[in-house]
C-alpha cells in the first residue's frame, strides 16, 4: 500500500499526451482512494519491474442508477504511459486485458479475455491478481483465470492503478517480485 503522502508513486495522464488535472488519489482509513473526479490518469509505482505478481482488491462506491463503472490495473506499462497493459476493472464487466504494446516491433492494440465475466457488482470487493512472467501476462479475477496475453512486447515496466470517472477504493495491494 502507498504511504499517506503517496511517496514512491507518480501520476501519468491518459492518453500520455494529455495533461494531468486535479490530484484525485489519497490514502484514507488504510484504503487507497481515487475520487474519480480529477480526470483520467494512472497512479504508477515508481519502480520498474520484470517478473512479478500484483495483488489488488478494489470496490466501486455504488451510486443508484449509475452504470459503466471504469478503472484498471496496469502492469508492464512504460513510464510515460505510451505503452500500457491494462486489466479492465468495472462493475459486472471487465476481467480482460487490453492496451497498446510494442509486440513484434510494431505498435499493436490488443484485447484478450475469457468468458464468463467474474467481476462482482459495485459496492462489493473484488480481487485481481496480475502476473507478468517472461512475455506472458495472466489475470486472475476472484480466484478464476480470466485472461492470458502471451506476448506483451515489454520485458519490464511499471505497475499501477487507473482513475477514470468513478470513486473507487483499493486495499491489500501486494507485490511479489519473481526475479
Amino acid at each position: 500500500m502507498p504511504p499517506k503522502d503517496l511517496k514512491g508513486w507518480f501520476r501519468v495522464p491518459i492518453p500520455a499526451t494529455a495533461k494531468l488535472i486535479r490530484d484525485q488519489w489519497h490514502v484514507e482509513n488504510d484504503l487507497l482512494v481515487c475520487d474519480g473526479d480529477g480526470g483520467h490518469d494512472i497512479l504508477l509505482l515508481d519502480r520498474e519491474l520484470r517478473d512479478c505478481i500484483f495483488h489488488v482488491e478494489f470496490r466501486f462506491t455504488k451510486i443508484e442508477g449509475k452504470k459503466g463503472y471504469n478503472s484498471g490495473v496496469f502492469i508492464r506499462t512504460s513510464r510515460d504511459g505510451a505503452f500500457w497493459h491494462q486489466a479492465q476493472v468495472g462493475s459486472l464487466v471487465g476481467g480482460y486485458f487490453f492496451g497498446v504494446t510494442p509486440a513484434g516491433g510494431e505498435i499493436e492494440t490488443f484485447n484478450v479475455g475469457f468468458k464468463p465475466c467474474r467481476v462482482k457488482e459495485a459496492g462489493e470487493w473484488n480481487t485481481y491478481e496480475v502476473t507478468a512472467r517472461g512475455p506472458t501476462l495472466t489475470l486472475w479475477v476472484n480466484g478464476y483465470r480470466a485472461a492470458v496475453f502471451h506476448d506483451c512486447g515489454l520485458d519490464k515496466g511499471y505497475l499501477g492503478l487507473e482513475g477514470e470517472g468513478y470513486l473507487i477504493q483499493f486495499r491489500n495491494l501486494k507485490l511479489k517480485v519473481l526475479n
